[in-house]
């Protein structure tokens, strides 16, 4: 056993190569990795419904407790792979204790994305027979590229401030390092094991050995799109990587308008894009959006004078929307494993398809109970992560901060009157009238609405309620 380290946490991203890691970790017989033990869809891997003696339930319970039985009750050195969407309430137990060995893996995130697109298209996560080899193409998305940057960068950056600021190191593994059995033992060594691999494991395959010219369908155009970004930023380590605001991406201008939108997520985002485009008479496509934090720069270089603005939305109108789009709607954008896990842990009910047996009872039972895990999910008590579809409106804005604060804050009620008058701050002198969007879901916010609803999410988003001076949503 190690004379420093208790336990080990492998920090690592979905096709950065973990399975291998791990796979190799566990040749070590003094070492045990228990896979994702904090993924908030299973436990440790998607078939075990129990380990080490405890359940998904017990550990969603007290993650804690399941914390202590890896370090207890492994075999030898026990450890586990961490994402950066893995349950956040242990996070700060494992960053804060140095008897905790943190190994950092990361891979060229244009790789580990493409690999990633690949595998959801194949459904194929493993590979340890070279004849089951499923084929397929990525197609790349910048914007859901952009996200993932995002993403991986700011978890690297929190891991990075945690370390440092905490006097303690990490032990960085790049994925081509994986086929490096020098690095391999190096790293067992590092641990306090005094045995060395004289192979590394063969089970598991490569399963994409061509280059990415081959592997991505449009090839050319994601070429372009990375062409805007500064090259550097693709390829350095963690501990040198920008710190890039979340939300840039979403932020989009207008198409000749000196109009900046940093849209709050579950708002008016679609109508006011819309009122953007039309403001040019030019088609959404054509306003400025998927910003890097240089071309938003950029934009700003080029735009003197330009105005920023954002739109609050009334929480009981927000939190609805985030509901029916993310997680009762099974289309293009929704949260299908949070909702399965919602399912199945929260008893919400929700219809693999919403059809006429669908009513207002069902809809206003199913969103009461999302509403019961989110009073949870915001106070930092379930394995699920905070998206920012239902985070507070408050908290968002804070964390705009980063880069500049917009300079207007809206309510979606005034939208009509307020943006033709931003508007014809920049020049306008005849703007286009603003038309609000149809309303989320199923079953209209209204026919569910009551005293009660309004109380609930009231506790719920007391902080917005407080900070923008809310009152009732009717």
């Amino acid at each position: 056993m190690s004379d420093r380290f208790d336990y080990f946490v492998v920090f690592a991203e979905m096709r950065t190569g973990s399975n291998f890691l791990e796979a190799n970790l566990n040749a070590f017989p003094g070492l045990s990795c228990q896979g994702e033990a904090f993924n908030p869809h299973f436990i440790c891997y998607p078939n075990k419904t129990e380990v080490l003696g405890l359940t998904q339930e017990m550990r969603d319970e007290d993650p804690l407790r399941f914390l202590e039985t890896i370090k207890r009750h492994s075999e030898g050195m026990g450890g586990f792979r961490y994402f950066h969407d893995h349950d956040p309430r242990v996070l700060e137990e494992i960053i804060n204790d140095p008897r905790c060995a943190k190994i950092v893996l990361t891979r060229n995130p244009v790789e580990s994305y493409v690999s990633w697109k690949i595998a959801q298209a194949t459904g194929q996560w493993k590979l340890t027979n070279e004849k089951r080899r499923k084929d397929s193409k990525a197609v790349f998305e910048k914007g859901e590229f952009d996200r993932h940057l995002a993403d991986l960068q700011a978890f690297q950056v929190e891991l990075l401030n945690a370390l440092q600021t905490s006097g303690q190191t990490a032990f960085y593994v790049a994925y081509e390092d994986l086929q490096d059995i020098a690095v391999m033992n190096g790293l067992a060594r590092w641990l306090g094991q005094d045995d060395q691999l004289e192979e590394l494991d063969g089970k598991l395959k490569k399963q994409n050995p061509a280059p990415l010219s081959e592997k991505v369908e449009n090839f050319a155009a994601m070429e372009q799109a990375l062409g805007q970004l500064d090259q550097f930023n693709l390829t350095r380590t963690p501990n040198f990587e920008p710190r890039r605001g979340a939300v840039v991406p979403s932020y989009v201008a207008g198409a000749k308008a000196p109009l900046l939108f940093m849209p709050l997520r579950s708002g008016p985002d679609a109508a006011v894009e819309k009122w953007l485009a039309d403001l040019d008479r030019v088609a959404e496509d054509q306003l400025h959006s998927k910003f890097s934090q240089k071309t938003l720069r950029l934009w700003k270089k080029d735009n003197p004078g330009f105005r920023s603005f954002t739109v609050l939305r009334h929480p009981v109108a927000r939190v609805h929307t985030a509901f029916c789009e993310k997680i009762l709607s099974t289309g293009p954008g929704s949260f299908n494993k949070i909702r399965k896990t919602l399912n199945n842990r929260y008893d919400l009910g929700l219809p693999t398809e919403v059809d006429a047996s669908y009513d207002v009872a069902s809809h206003r039972a199913a969103f009461l109970g999302f509403l019961d895990f989110l009073k949870m999910n915001l106070a930092g008590q379930t394995a699920i992560r905070v998206d920012s579809s239902w985070s507070s409106q408050n908290q968002t804005l804070q964390g705009f901060a980063e880069l500049a604060q917009p300079d207007m804050i809206l309510r979606e009620e005034e939208l009509g009157d307020m943006l033709p008058v931003l508007a014809r701050r920049v020049g306008y002198t005849n703007p286009i009238e603003y038309t609000p969007p149809p309303e989320a879901g199923p079953v209209p916010l209204e026919a569910i609405y009551d005293d009660h609803l309004e109380a609930k999410i009231a506790s719920i988003y007391q902080k917005d309620y407080v900070a923008f001076g809310f009152g009732p949503w009717r």
